[in-house]
């Protein structure tokens, strides 16, 4: 009862502010032009100092035109050189803060780490952010979630450190250490997991310390993170309950003594507990995150855009009826759109944060691009988005494709595709993950069926080259022949390029690429190991360019279809 009370007084003690929140928010929406060009002017002035500022005429910039007169479009390796000096301590290279917190290791899905540096600024702007999309989305769902525990899935903060002996690993890992107690009360799981290496000991201690709470919402960046979470379930259950009923934390995983040493306070016996979840799994055989908390109606946040929707298929079967909301656009560069709804990936774009350039699509590889404001877009059109933001990164080419859904007041709302990089062009029709990810779903949706875990590779031939749709013998398909026409139908309608290459018969039709078990988690850890990457942000790639991949792969035996059109 005292709890109650407790969360009770504090929800009407923040409540007036949040109204507040939300009313500035859609006031800023509703002119995004003047909001973005205030702060890019307010962003140059304040770094116009640095070495980057006066090789770049920062003070001489009044105008947007004068912005893209003086500074390209360019990606991460135009600004190494700077960033490289503000590692060794040289902060005035990039930056007008006077420190620099810890940098942001993205997740090294495409290429090597890049490092990010996180300021005052840039966490004041990240929990802003963070703050505006949970509060948005407790406040939708006041008597499910609103106040509820949290389970939120960190990285490590300070897997290495620079020369100047600046941290750098994961931003939420940072955050998390860095709450407010009151505001920690809610999560579940221990800061200092993010710091164990051994994934199947760092899932079995979020659980070990969530298992008892009544959980509102679960948290992460990427959903493939929710279902292995919900696999090490049901795979350890009979642990989790023997150390529920003991208050224990069993000696064989993994865990520096360290980090167990600062668990140990926390353990505490749940015989009640225990005795329910071995009861229903001496009766039904599992135990899913849908039997534990019974009952309950859940908010799952992450990516629900790009590659995911593999993993979103899942995660049903592991938690139930869930009410579901993209996290949004949001990379170690900083977060760049606010989903204000459930079950789109659509995001109002966050002006007040960052200034946003825009490229078409199909713009990209010209030599004079046409480039946009974030007042000039159009509504059903994809473009690269170019951020500049207030900690170093300006006209940044980040690679992502995005798509305008509509618009929040006058500012757009924009739905993450897929990254540049994963292209493929055998004979001139341009495939992108973006086709192969919505001829994917679309099938499924017909079929019923299909794969979990997938990529699509071109696959030269010199009589007639072709794709191979690359799935594991235990994922293979029901019916392949009829998942592969209309997977074959479904890429034709959703790229007229390829389509056309097809009805020449430049290209040959899809074929179905078996492989052993287990090949895909092997071949996404080694490369993460080779990018120095981390899960919980970690993308698998649905489209893979490589020509040469399929004699890398362990194909068992090939499905064709020769009839396909």
């Amino acid at each position: 009862m005292l709890r109650l009370l407790f969360l009770y007084t504090i929800g009407k003690l923040i409540a007036w502010p949040i109204r507040r929140r939300f009313r500035r928010f859609d006031a800023l929406a509703e002119n995004p032009q003047a909001v973005q060009e205030a702060l890019l002017l307010q962003t140059l002035q304040y770094h116009a100092g640095t070495q980057f500022g006066r090789d770049h005429h920062f003070n001489s910039i009044r105008t947007v035109t004068d912005f893209r007169k003086h500074v390209p479009i360019a990606p991460y390796e135009y600004y190494s050189p700077y960033i490289e000096r503000v590692k060794r301590g040289e902060t005035s290279a990039l930056l007008a803060d006077p420190k620099v917190l810890m940098f942001a290791l993205t997740s090294g899905t495409t290429a090597s780490r890049k490092f990010i540096p996180v300021t005052e600024r840039y966490l004041a702007d990240y929990r802003r952010g963070w703050n505006m999309w949970g509060q948005r989305a407790m406040r939708a769902h006041r008597r499910d979630v609103s106040l509820k525990p949290i389970v939120q899935l960190v990285g490590d903060p300070d897997e290495f450190r620079t020369e100047a002996d600046i941290p750098c690993g994961s931003i939420s890992g940072f955050t998390a250490q860095i709450q407010k107690r009151l505001i920690r009360f809610l999560y579940c799981v221990p800061p200092c997991t993010g710091r164990i290496k051994d994934a199947t000991a760092r899932a079995y201690v979020a659980l070990r310390f969530s298992l008892p709470r009544d959980v509102g919402m679960f948290l992460c960046a990427n959903p493939s993170t929710l279902v292995q979470l919900a696999r090490s379930l049901d795979q350890q259950k009979l642990a989790l309950i023997k150390d529920l009923a003991a208050g224990t934390l069993h000696a064989d995983l993994d865990i520096p003594p360290a980090i167990r040493a600062e668990l140990q306070p926390r353990l505490r016996k749940h015989r009640e507990l225990a005795r329910r979840l071995d009861a229903h799994v001496q009766s039904i055989g599992r135990l899913y995150p849908k039997d534990v908390w019974q009952g309950e109606k859940t908010l799952i946040g992450a990516w629900t855009g790009g590659s995911v929707g593999p993993y979103l298929r899942q995660l049903p079967t592991y938690y139930g009826n869930t009410y579901l909301r993209d996290i949004g656009l949001i990379a170690s560069e900083g977060r760049f759109t606010i989903p204000v709804q459930n079950d789109t990936p659509a995001g109002v774009l966050d002006i007040s944060t960052h200034y946003y350039e825009f490229i078409p699509e199909d713009e990209i590889d010209s030599k004079q691009p046409t480039v946009l404001g974030a007042h000039e877009l159009i509504e059903g059109r994809h473009y690269y988005i170019l951020p500049t933001t207030p900690h170093g990164l300006y006209r940044y080419d980040i690679r992502d494709v995005v798509k305008v859904t509509g618009f929040y007041g006058r500012t757009p709302l924009l739905q993450f595709l897929g990254k540049g990089n994963y292209f493929s062009n055998l004979t001139g029709e341009k495939i992108s993950e973006h086709h192969v990810t919505r001829a994917m779903e679309a099938s499924v949706r017909t079929c019923g069926f299909g794969p979990g875990t997938y990529a699509l590779a071109p696959i030269w031939d010199d009589r007639q080259p072709y794709y191979g749709l690359f799935v594991e013998r235990d994922d293979s398909i029901s019916d392949a022949k009829s998942f592969l026409i209309e997977f074959e139908r479904q890429l034709q309608a959703h790229n007229s390029e390829y389509a056309g290459k097809r009805e020449s018969q430049r290209l040959g039709p899809v074929r179905l690429e078996v492989l052993q078990p287990g090949f895909w988690q092997q071949w996404d850890r080694d490369r993460l190991e080779r990018s120095g990457g981390v899960p919980e942000q970690y993308k698998h790639p649905c489209l893979i360019g490589d020509m040469k991949f399929r004699t890398t792969a362990p194909v068992e035996h090939e499905v064709a279809v020769t009839k396909i059109k």
